[in-house]
């Protein structure tokens, strides 16, 4: 037991002394000084500090890597968050500003016009691959638009068509491509007259313009737009866009194709211009600019 006890003192002894033996061998200030043991104990524990030194750099670097993966990796993780918060909220926003400016688009083509005109969306077309016909719901009683009196309806874009049947709260419109639809107008770049009538082709909205003589400068790419004749339309509406044009070599007028200028695809809000026939032949505030 006794020999047990000291043994146990022995090593407790031994453990704290060595420590700071390595320490006064380390600490010696002139290598010069040192004795034969002493050298032989500084040569046993070089390389244990040598190694030692090695394994703690070691050991210091990949733990100095993984707290920066793993601080590297939080950000990621937050910033993908972050980036997929902003992405949903700015996919939320994209539709609101399109229509805010449709809208400020609309308030002020209202003005511009000078007209009472009422506002609408378009709320159904019909089933054809090409619609020709869309109902429009008005922002006033339906009472007020006169059943097939062929207002025009108008758009940012340009001519839309005009009115016809009445039904509760919401009014057929017949659109520029339309085989019935018809209106006076001018070649914007040389003032040459001409009349849009719909073809009512079923595979693509397009225009016949009647009554462009011979001799007028009419090119592919030249604007159509509303002359006031007639007193229906303000005038200086774009109608369409000049496609095709054949120059005949004989006859009266030349034979020229057009495309509406309004995207009927992307339709969603309208004016119907009530006024009657004199205020909105001498209203019309010039040309618009078509965007297709």
């Amino acid at each position: 037991m006794n020999f047990k006890r000291y043994r146990d003192a022995l090593i407790v002894l031994l453990a704290l002394a060595v420590p700071f033996w390595f320490l006064r061998y380390s600490m010696r200030g002139d290598p010069r000084q040192i004795s034969g043991p002493d050298k032989l104990v500084v040569r046993l524990i070089t390389p244990i500090q040598y190694a030692a030194t090695i394994l703690a750099r070691g050991l210091s670097g990949v733990v100095s890597d993984y707290v920066y993966l793993v601080d590297v990796k939080q950000d990621n993780a937050r910033l993908a968050a972050q980036n997929a918060r902003l992405r949903h909220e700015l996919r939320q926003l994209a539709p609101l500003t399109a229509e805010n400016r449709r809208l400020r688009g609309l308030l002020e083509l209202r003005s511009e016009l000078g007209t009472d005109v009422v506002s609408a969306q378009v709320i159904a077309k019909d089933t054809l691959a090409f619609f020709r016909v869309a109902h429009v719901a008005l922002d006033r009683p339906a009472r007020e638009i006169p059943s097939d009196a062929k207002l025009p309806v108008v758009t940012l874009d340009g001519v839309v068509g005009t009115t016809g049947k009445v039904a509760g709260d919401t009014v057929e419109v017949r659109l520029v491509a339309d085989a019935g639809f018809g209106v006076d107008a001018v070649v914007e770049r040389t003032g040459a007259r001409a009349f849009v009538r719909g073809t009512g082709d079923e595979k693509k909205y397009l225009c016949k313009v009647e009554y462009v003589q011979r001799t007028d400068e009419v090119e592919v790419g030249d604007l159509l737009v509303t002359s006031g004749v007639g007193r229906r339309f303000p005038r200086g509406i774009p109608v369409a866009r000049v496609s095709q044009v054949d120059k005949r070599d004989f006859g009266i007028y030349q034979s020229v194709m057009a495309e509406p200028t309004v995207d009927f695809s992307r339709l969603r809000e309208v004016l119907v211009v009530v006024s009657g026939p004199q205020t909105a032949a001498q209203s019309g505030g010039g040309a618009r600019t078509a965007s297709r």
